[in-house]
């Protein structure tokens, strides 16, 4: 499988249109990939929380349109990041009413969206995200036929591994993180990246930005990680496109080398207290 992944810069002069065409262009220079992926809230930036409402549009509004086209155009299929959701308000859709979530959009090779993925833990504790935006409640995986079976996650759900064994067990062999991750914990990134393709034997793509999101540095340093947690490929800090090829057969291989995931012991008791 070859894989793109697009680490969009996020410059507060450029216009929220301005960088969807330019993405949408970007994207379009991807033909001949397979998988082509963008970061999270690349449309407003992941801690512009002021933008959220400001910016944000139902599912197939406008980046629908526009990612959908491109994916079309380029005949790949396309993890279009996130975008800021406009959900819908007693299931009509409502403008300016309706909940906000952080929803990823995956097209597919002839432009159709066949997966949503609402971000199950929202960043913020008491602030930002946390408050501003509805948290998801379902697993999402995606089949490409004849290449693997995605598993969609988002930023700080890199941190809860639950999530990915959950996955894991939906059948995912490839993990893709758009993420709007600072600069101050980039560690915590590249280590947790490798993490859980380690334990779930499993390829990772995480895409993530560049530039500065109202007064963050974003970390960049995309990363795509192997089932033994080799990093095949990695960014700088820059808006850069990395690109990179996986073998199809590698996941499979590493779970029949080393059936870790076979030794795994579930519904175990809860400890009782001791004195």
């Amino acid at each position: 499988m070859r894989a793109s992944l697009l680490q969009i810069a996020v410059d507060e002069g450029e216009s929220v249109d301005s960088r969807r065409r330019r993405v949408a262009s970007l994207v379009r220079e991807q033909a001949g990939a397979d998988l082509v992926v963008l970061p999270e809230l690349w449309t407003t930036g992941a801690f512009a929380y002021q933008e959220f409402a400001r910016e944000a549009e139902p599912l197939e509004g406008p980046t629908h349109e526009a990612m959908a086209k491109a994916a079309s155009d380029a005949g790949v299929w396309l993890h279009a990041g996130s975008i800021p959701e406009r959900g819908e308000s007693d299931g009509v859709p409502a403008a300016g009413e309706g909940p906000l979530y952080n929803t990823s959009l995956v097209f597919s090779p002839s432009g159709d969206l066949v997966a949503a993925y609402r971000k199950i833990h929202r960043f913020g504790f008491d602030k930002g995200e946390a408050v501003l935006m509805g948290a998801g409640d379902e697993l999402v995986t995606v089949r490409m036929p004849g290449v693997t079976t995605l598993g969609l996650a988002t930023c700080y759900d890199l941190r809860f591994p639950e999530l990915f064994r959950g996955l894991v067990d939906a059948g995912a062999e490839t993990f893709v993180i758009p993420a709007g991750w600072p600069e101050r914990r980039r560690s915590h990134w590249t280590l947790l990246a490798q993490a859980r393709a380690v334990e779930n034997q499993a390829f990772v793509l995480a895409c993530g930005t560049a530039g500065t999101h109202a007064g963050v540095p974003q970390a960049g340093h995309s990363i795509v990680v192997d089932p033994w947690g080799t990093v095949l490929a990695e960014a700088g800090r820059g808006e850069e496109v990395l690109h990179v090829e996986l073998d199809d057969g590698k996941v499979a291989q590493t779970r029949e080398q080393f059936p870790a995931l076979k030794d795994r012991v579930l519904g175990l008791a809860t400890p009782l207290h001791r004195r």
